[in-house]
């Protein structure tokens, strides 16, 4: 598989390709989900709610916290996810003007 280029685009074109690559995964959606639903920060619930084993959670989360959609803080021997509230916005801001700036003229071929 070739290198990519990521010189080439805007920063704002990379940062969105790896925060949509990090949710381009089901369970990334589940776990966003549940913090969400939790409308808190989720420490160490996932594990029931999911169904899914620890470790692979852990890789989930660090995967999202790496994008920077999510946030944690060590409490006790326990690290806490939530929402990033401002990426989160930035993130709802990139994609409506990503599909905002589609207009359908109808003569496509």
């Amino acid at each position: 598989m070739g290198l990519t280029k990521t010189e080439i685009f805007t920063d704002e074109q990379n940062k969105l390709a790896v925060q949509l690559k990090a949710l381009a995964h089901p369970a990334r959606i589940a776990i966003l989900q549940e913090i969400m639903k939790a409308n808190a920060c989720i420490c160490g619930d996932l594990v029931n709610d999911l169904g899914l084993a620890q470790a692979t959670i852990s890789q989930h989360l660090k995967e999202l916290k790496n994008a920077g959609l999510i946030k944690g803080t060590i409490e006790g021997v326990s690290v806490c996810y939530c929402i990033d509230p401002q990426a989160w916005q930035n993130l709802q801001d990139e994609l409506a003007g990503l599909f905002g700036a589609y207009n359908n003229a109808g003569n496509c071929c």
